[in-house]
């Protein structure tokens, strides 16, 4: 999981929204049992019953039950959503993800205003996943007109029960949502490895009892089977996305600030380090982006590390997003002054107020400028699109 600059980290907070009937139970249910040793919280923003592993759960304001993987939290006000929040990310609660489920009537920009807007220093933004019924989708649009400028407004869609879609659905959805990936399913199977970093826990060698997960994956068989002995094809759901690695040396500040805020079509998101090609900076930076989201923070100094960053998006081409971040390079790019520092340290999250001031206010977000406690409009969300 993502670490601050004082050993600290982050949990990646992602909105799982769509309509009713769309889908996202299903979807949550195949995380949860898909999770490979990662502990994920669950944020059910729902009225009445809602049903997670066989588990009903009464949606009880800040009710708990523990799960093998992970805790259900059902709360029924978004004012409560924030301090639960708190709770699931809080260190001593040891989960490496926190779902939040949105009700099908909810309006997913504001439960990511408040995640965007969190005070709390270990939330990090994980992205807004809009599910769409594919067997549906033209009923469903019809009654929610709202759905396009939903679609727009997500990080990443997924379009569910692809089996049963007219032709041309997946198309359309692709034109509505303008630059954001789509990624077609069935029965909600979508690779985890596409929302969130795999956790990679130590090894204990000693005499232990076998887990869930021992069993489940400690052949790496090619294929699971899900409850009804069906075959789950989710080991080959990375076939419908794309991830580029790119390993360089310095980058030009200003040029990859240029970069990061044209992002190409279908880029979903990035992670990895960067070095910026800046005389007299050693430095090292984490970088975190989900859709138009960003986040630069210290990794302290290391003079012989470079920039490596993995990119994974849907529909994208390859090639040329290597290309693009490759130009980002000094050698292409051309030497930079300090100067230069100034579009990238604007998403920094971890300078003192005092340099903050020298360069300029860390947002820590190309598209979501918060001030204070101010919220931004939805409409400047992504102003681009």
């Amino acid at each position: 999981m993502p670490l601050r600059g004082g050993g600290e980290r982050r949990v990646p907070v992602v909105v799982l929204a769509g309509f009713l009937g769309a889908g996202k139970t299903t979807l949550l249910n195949h995380l949860l049992a898909n999770t490979r040793g990662m502990r994920i919280g669950v944020v059910v923003n729902d009225f009445g019953r809602v049903n997670v592993d066989a588990l009903s759960v009464a949606g009880q304001v800040d009710s708990m039950v523990s799960l093998e993987n992970g805790c259900l939290c059902c709360v029924v006000d978004a004012a409560g959503l924030d301090r639960m929040l708190g709770t699931l990310t809080d260190p001593s609660a040891g989960l490496d993800l926190v779902v939040v489920e949105a009700s099908g009537l909810a309006e997913p920009g504001s439960i990511v205003r408040l995640v965007l807007a969190s005070q709390d220093r270990y939330v990090e933004y994980g992205g807004l996943v809009e599910l769409v019924d594919g067997a549906e989708f033209g009923a469903v649009r019809e009654r929610h007109p709202e759905l396009d400028e939903q679609l727009a407004m997500a990080d990443l869609v997924v379009v569910n029960k692809v089996d049963r879609a007219a032709d041309g659905v997946v198309e359309l959805v692709r034109e509505l949502a303008g630059a954001t990936p789509v990624v077609p399913a069935e029965f909600g199977r979508v690779d985890p490895e596409l929302l969130f970093n795999r956790v990679v826990r130590e090894v204990d060698d000693g005499a232990r009892q076998l887990s869930f997960d021992d069993l489940r994956f400690g052949d790496d068989h090619d294929h699971e089977h899900d409850g009804d002995g069906q075959v789950d094809h989710s080991a080959h759901a990375h076939a419908v996305y794309d991830t580029v690695t790119v390993e360089l040396g310095a980058v030009h500040p200003r040029r990859f600030a240029a970069f990061l805020e044209a992002r190409p079509a279908g880029l979903y998101r990035m992670k990895g380090t960067v070095r910026f090609g800046v005389p007299g900076h050693d430095e090292v930076y984490e970088l975190h982006t989900v859709g138009a989201y960003v986040r630069v923070e210290s990794r302290g100094r290391a003079r012989d590390e470079g920039t490596s960053l993995v990119l994974i998006g849907a529909g994208v081409d390859a090639a040329a997003l290597r290309a693009e971040v490759e130009a980002c390079a000094t050698e292409v790019a051309g030497e930079a002054v300090e100067q230069d520092l100034l579009p990238m340290f604007r998403y920094r999250v971890d300078l003192e107020s005092g340099d903050a001031d020298d360069v300029a206010p860390p947002t820590g977000c190309v598209a979501h400028p918060e001030s204070g406690d101010v919220l931004a409009d939805p409409d400047e969300f992504y102003p681009d699109r």
